[in-house]
């Protein structure tokens, strides 16, 4: 994985450029599980590994909003802007959950700039980001992330 960096005055053109895949990463129960602390859903799906052999999946499956949540990380292997002031993560559209991730999986993310924007002060990127599975047929996250930088 080789990291994008571009300046500022680079971004109005950036439009389609394909920013790759991020190195992988494992998803680890002890992740689940912090995470199931942090947002008090403790759905025996994700945080007990004996009952979830039984269930739908089996074995423990990570949220679908840590997977999402880990775009951040990612995000930031494939992806840099120089001679900025201030970057805001804008928000998300369109995301969608079309796989689980089980715990002990290696997930990675693929990031496209969909569409470059200017708005007051600065520019506003769509990246489109597909988190998916290490050996999975579907990916596991996709969605349309909206970033700002301003400079």
């Amino acid at each position: 994985m080789a990291q994008t960096i571009l300046s500022y005055e680079d971004i109005a053109t950036a439009a389609g450029k394909e920013l790759g895949y991020s190195d992988y990463r494992v998803v680890t129960q002890e992740q689940v599980n912090t995470f199931a602390d942090a947002t008090d859903d403790h759905q025996w799906i994700h945080t007990d590994p004996e009952k979830a052999k039984e269930g739908p999946f089996g074995g423990p499956i990570a949220h679908g909003y840590l997977t999402l949540s880990l775009q951040i990380a990612f995000w930031s292997e494939l992806f840099d802007v120089t001679g900025v002031k201030t970057r805001v993560n804008y928000g998300l559209e369109k995301v969608r959950f079309p796989s689980p991730v089980p715990v002990g999986s290696k997930i990675r993310m693929k990031a496209t700039i969909a569409e470059v924007n200017e708005v007051k002060g600065g520019y506003q990127i769509a990246v489109d980001q597909v988190i998916e599975v290490e050996g999975a047929s579907k990916p596991a996250v996709v969605s349309r992330g909206l970033y700002r930088f301003y400079a």
